[in-house]
């Protein structure tokens, strides 16, 4: 049994009471319009982020707020945001411009504004002076504090500005409202100790930390009880689960212990750092009656050079002894990777071994980025920047080569029936139903939308670089 906490149990208790005063006020408001207040969430970034927001409408219907899928209806909107690329500061900045003439229609709208991008403190100090109609921003480890800042913004009617919480707390028992009856994420752990050089993440979301080992089993326990299919456990570096648990288990004993979970359901994980990536680890999923055979194992680049001035901790000959492993004992298992192009003193000839490593690896799929510097990085402030139209020009010949590995892949596909858990009808062809193969392949087929959330059996006639085409055929 997990020991008491009477610190965080004070916390929890403390959120409550703002979570009560909310819904007394939200009662009253119902009362006197007729019509509940509504909450409005909007996600940029990482899987984390989606079940950070997850959690956020969570706390809002736990504070009497319908969930509105429109902005315009809402009398709360939560921008939460990401800082990976500075694209996506400024997509969430000029969102956020946007909500201005809805705030004038509505005086009792309040706006937020968290993740990410808002723990950096030049971004406050940009929100505070050039966006005055938010009321209130909140960093990544300020999460749990969500109904107290609403609750004083609301009370007090004075602009809020939480700094980050020094214990950085893993706040447990905070309710989740999921976007699907079928897949979800469950948060392992929180952080980053790596200190990449091109990264922001260690700064947002500061040291690791991870939950007790019990509290994540008795999550994904009652989430295959609801009839969930697909579980994604979610860490910055999942293979560094552990630190500072009580259990002293790593992320291997954790994951054979929720393969021990009886049903039927997949579990899979998200991220790898190739340094952790044990043996042990691998072992489990050969061994593993739920764990999908899928591995993110982001490479990043195939330069030794470049990987040092990345600060990643490995090389190339560490990185391929790890994905022969993986190979070996789990021949059908599919690898993606992440890549970035253009860093900071990449050469033609860091960039020949980049391409050298895609066909040695022949990856399924690759998720590939133009180096985009992050402030407070130390990669920022390197000589050498890569020219712009070099970046560019690389990262075409990246993705060309990347197609046709990623066609030759799926072609060996065709013909294999393969199990495929169908999310209902897709979104560029409603005609056709689209799906997950356990690699995490998607495959399109004809089918009925009643078969959202359930599996069905897959037999691919087509494929191109990223998907599948086939037909449904008897179980």
């Amino acid at each position: 049994m997990e020991e008491a906490n009477p610190t965080r149990a004070a916390e929890a208790d403390e959120r409550q009471t703002y979570v009560l005063r909310l819904r007394a006020d939200n009662d009253r408001h119902a009362m006197e319009t007729g019509r509940r207040r509504r909450a409005f969430f909007l996600t940029f970034g990482c899987q984390q982020n989606e079940a950070d927001s997850e959690k956020l409408a969570g706390m809002a219907q736990q504070m009497g707020y319908d969930i509105t899928r429109t902005p315009e209806d809402a009398d709360l909107i939560t921008v939460n945001t990401c800082a990976v690329r500075e694209h996506a500061e400024q997509k969430a900045l000029s969102t956020v411009g946007q909500y201005k003439h809805l705030k004038a229609k509505n005086p009792d709208l309040v706006i937020a504004m968290c993740g990410c991008m808002v723990s950096q403190p030049h971004r406050v100090e940009e929100i505070k002076h050039r966006y005055p109609y938010v009321d209130f921003v909140f960093g990544t480890g300020s999460l749990h504090r969500f109904p107290q800042l609403l609750c004083e913004r609301r009370e007090k009617n004075k602009r809020l500005y939480c700094p980050e919480e020094p214990s950085l707390t893993v706040a447990e028992g905070i309710p989740v409202r999921r976007e699907s009856d079928y897949r979800a994420w469950v948060s392992i752990m929180y952080g980053c100790n790596n200190f990449c050089s091109y990264c922001i993440v260690p700064y947002v979301r500061g040291r690791e930390r991870s939950r007790e080992p019990e509290r994540i089993i008795e999550e994904v326990r009652e989430l295959v009880a609801d009839g969930y299919r697909d579980i994604t456990l979610l860490g910055q570096n999942v293979n560094s689960y552990g630190k500072g648990t009580r259990a002293g288990w790593d992320f291997a004993d954790l994951l054979a212990a929720l393969d021990r979970i009886d049903g039927d359901f997949r579990l899979r994980f998200m991220t790898s750092h190739p340094k952790d990536a044990s043996r042990k680890l691998i072992d489990v999923m050969a061994s593993s009656r739920h764990v999908a055979h899928q591995f993110h194992l982001p490479l990043q680049s195939g330069s030794d050079a470049v990987l040092a001035r990345m600060n990643r901790r490995y090389d190339t000959a560490r990185y391929l002894e790890t994905l022969d492993y993986l190979r070996e004992k789990i021949p059908d298992v599919t690898v993606t990777t992440d890549i970035i192009v253009g860093f900071p003193g990449e050469t033609d000839e860091d960039f020949a071994g980049t391409l050298a490593m895609l066909e040695r690896a022949r990856y399924d799929m690759i998720f590939s980025f133009i180096y985009s510097p992050r402030k407070g990085t130390p990669a920022a402030e390197m000589a050498d920047q890569v020219p712009d139209e070099i970046r560019h020009a690389r990262f075409d010949r990246l993705l060309a080569l990347q197609n046709r590995i990623g066609l030759e892949k799926n072609q060996s596909l065709v013909g294999v029936p393969m199990r495929v858990l169908c999310d209902g009808p897709s979104k560029n062809n409603p005609a056709l139903m689209s799906g997950r193969t356990d690699g995490n392949k998607i495959a399109f087929f004809e089918g009925n939308p009643d078969d959202a959330g359930t599996y069905v059996l897959f037999r691919a006639n087509r494929a191109d670089a990223f998907a599948l085409w086939g037909e449904r055929i008897p179980e």
